[in-house]
């Protein structure tokens, strides 16, 4: 079992940055994939970015890339979303989750954190 938090989030303006952190507990993320995912009430859950914790192998959701940074902190357990250049649209709760899903993308994922906030104001 694998427990997950996030923290970082918080009320910005736009063109400010962020960076979310997921801690895991009760195990490590090794050979897990974590990803990132964002949910707005008028939105379906949208995938972010993930890393594969093993192979430090990253994909990024076409509207982050270039502004969005996934790393992963080997000694302390955590994986980090570094959010740069935001705007109004990059407003929603950041969900981490961790698993071995086939596609990255597709949210196959085991585990998930409670979730964490992000408003950039314009």
């Amino acid at each position: 079992q694998v427990q997950l938090v996030e923290s970082g989030g918080g009320l910005v303006q736009a063109g400010g940055s962020l960076r979310l952190s997921c801690a895991a507990s009760g195990r490590t993320f090794s050979s897990y994939v974590v990803g990132w995912f964002r949910q707005t009430p008028k939105k379906e859950r949208e995938f972010v970015a993930a890393i594969n914790w093993s192979n430090l192998y990253t994909v990024y959701a076409d509207s982050v890339k270039g502004r969005f940074t996934i790393s992963r902190d080997g000694a302390k357990t955590a994986v980090y979303l570094q959010m740069n250049s935001l705007t109004p649209e990059d407003t929603a709760v950041y969900y981490c989750a961790a698993g071995r899903p086939t596609n990255y993308q597709t949210g196959e994922y085991d585990y998930w954190g409670q979730g964490t906030q992000v408003t950039v104001s314009s």
